[in-house]
């Protein structure tokens, strides 16, 4: 048992020394790609080869408040706001292939793990109440919530309306289907969106965007 946490170096090493001599690691068959809902066959399906360390970890858009999108003004004449009140700001974010996708982030300047304990638990509930509102959509079946953060500094959650009864669209894999299926016409992935920013009113203030844009 160690007392102190792993280096990524050692973390590293143990991954590349479970790699082969082109440096790919064994596609783990009995994991996802075994499942029922995996998208791709498996026949031939081979990891991309294990890339080095960086030196470190690169920049985000945003690291500097002062660049950030977040000091920009709400936009509501480009038909994507959802809802925003004077702390958050809820946007459908375009050209997908799922009933609805929307990006929920704070107003000011900060990141998950620096939000202020007051933001943090509006945020929860914020959360729930999208989360229900995107499941009461006929064409949903089940919300899905991610926040990876590798590429701007400013916190955005991503929330994501599996459509109902597709079952091999389940899970993790919802991403790689999404980017394969036809994309929703902006009009229909605006009138889903309109009745999940008029529930948020009532509890949180704010206003519904114009989603005629």
């Amino acid at each position: 048992m160690t007392s102190t946490p792993e280096s990524i170096e050692d973390y590293y090493a143990r991954v590349a020394a479970a790699t082969d001599d082109e440096g790919r690691l064994p596609v783990a068959v009995e994991e996802m790609p075994g499942w029922d809902i995996f998208p791709f066959e498996t026949e031939s399906l081979r990891i991309k080869p294990l890339q080095p360390l960086a030196d470190a970890e690169p920049d985000r858009r945003g690291e500097d408040p002062a660049t950030c999108d977040c000091a920009g003004p709400d936009s509501a004449d480009d038909g994507l706001l959802v809802w925003s009140n004077d702390r958050w700001r809820l946007t459908i974010v375009p050209d997908t292939g799922l009933p609805v996708v929307l990006s929920l982030g704070p107003k000011r300047h900060m990141d998950l793990p620096t939000m202020p304990a007051d933001w943090a638990a509006e945020f929860g509930r914020l959360i729930a109440t999208i989360s229900a509102g995107i499941e009461a959509l006929p064409s949903v079946g089940r919300a899905q919530i991610a926040k990876y953060g590798d590429g701007g500094a400013h916190l955005h959650l991503w929330l994501f309306g599996r459509p109902a009864r597709m079952l091999q669209l389940r899970g993790s894999p919802l991403l790689d289907w999404e980017e394969n299926l036809p994309r929703v016409p902006r009009a229909v992935a605006q009138a889903n969106a309109r009745p999940i920013g008029e529930a948020l009113v009532p509890a949180y203030g704010g206003a519904v965007g114009r989603l005629d844009g």
